[in-house]
């Protein structure tokens, strides 16, 4: 999904591109989104892109470019946890971006944004709860973990407290005065005082990370020997989760966390071909300076056979709440 003001730029486009080239076969554009990763892909030598996304508005605007590529694109609307039965065929490569894209963000009914009021909504399909349903009837004990552990807010419990104080919440607005409220004045140039509570309630609405490590081991599935993965991530913890699956899976984790269960050794699925993740040229922080925060990470899938992670050691934060 896009992050720049040009929905149709996605960022680290042109570093993903070189990094998996060369592209050929059939990829998997798993967060769809403006489609400008589909696109690169095809320009790049792509026989065929499987575009995957939980949000059906994004078809919608792909209809008035997405049929000049014909067959080469097959648009599916779903969740990527779920993109090997979606996809039915092993494939070459899979690219994800992790973000929310400013096309969401930009619509105000759709609730991503502290900025513009709208209904406290947050989901990026339209199923389950909303955030203003799990807001109004989580315990403050859940809202503070969400708010820590989601979006390392070091105010998460003195915000969870004044949110059961003024519920029921039903805008943006509501929710970034109460957050804000909490919070010190911004001092020039730091982000709004509600970014990190914003981004941990969309994450826990959409159980963002429950549905990575799920993609990451689809991923695993889908993919050819041979075939690339492609992360892109914007947040600390989501890199963290890509980067100890992808150590995990290509046996080169190291010692790991002593407060992490041990890694079991297994054949390696994945080859690194770099050492460390790869973020944004000068070039591309100039034009965008929203990808400050991206990265890059890239596997390439081994002959060895699908295998299965434990959630716990890659540092997944656990909440199962999902309302009453």
């Amino acid at each position: 999904m896009a992050h720049t003001e040009d929905p149709h730029i996605p960022v680290l486009l042109g570093p993903l591109l070189r990094a998996v080239a060369p592209v050929s076969g059939t990829w998997i554009d798993g967060t769809f989104g403006a489609g400008g990763y589909a696109r690169g892909l095809l320009a790049q030598g792509a026989d065929r892109v499987i575009g995957i996304d939980r949000d059906p508005s994004v078809f919608r605007m792909a209809a008035e470019w997405a049929g000049s590529h014909g067959d080469r694109l097959r648009l599916v609307e779903g969740t990527f946890s779920d993109m090997d039965r979606l996809a039915g065929e092993q494939v070459d490569g899979v690219v994800l971006d992790l973000g929310v894209s400013s096309m969401q963000l930009d619509q105000a009914e759709r609730g991503f944004s502290f900025l513009r009021d709208g209904p406290l909504d947050m989901r990026m399909g339209g199923d389950g709860p909303t955030a203003a349903d799990l807001l109004n009837t989580a315990p403050e004990a859940v809202i503070a973990d969400v708010l820590y552990l989601y979006g390392e807010e070091r105010g998460s419990r003195r915000i969870a407290r004044a949110i059961v104080a003024a519920r029921p919440l039903t805008r943006t607005g509501q929710l970034s005065e109460v957050v804000s409220s909490c919070l010190p004045r911004p001092k020039p140039g730091q982000s709004h005082p509600s970014t990190r509570a914003f981004q941990a309630i969309r994450i826990w609405v959409n159980d963002e990370f429950g549905q990575l490590v799920a993609g990451l081991a689809a991923a695993e599935r889908v993919l050819k020997p041979g075939g690339k993965l492609a992360v892109v991530s914007f947040h600390s913890l989501e890199d963290r989760i890509v980067k100890r699956f992808m150590q995990a899976r290509s046996n080169s984790a190291g010692g790991g966390s002593r407060h992490a269960p041990e890694l079991v050794q297994t054949e390696p699925a994945f080859k690194l071909p770099f050492r460390r993740a790869i973020g944004p040229d000068e070039a591309e922080l100039a034009q965008n300076p929203r990808s400050r925060s991206a990265l890059l990470r890239v596997g390439i899938r081994t002959a060895a056979p699908a295998g299965g992670v434990d959630p716990g050691s890659l540092g997944l934060p656990r909440l199962d709440y999902r309302g009453s």
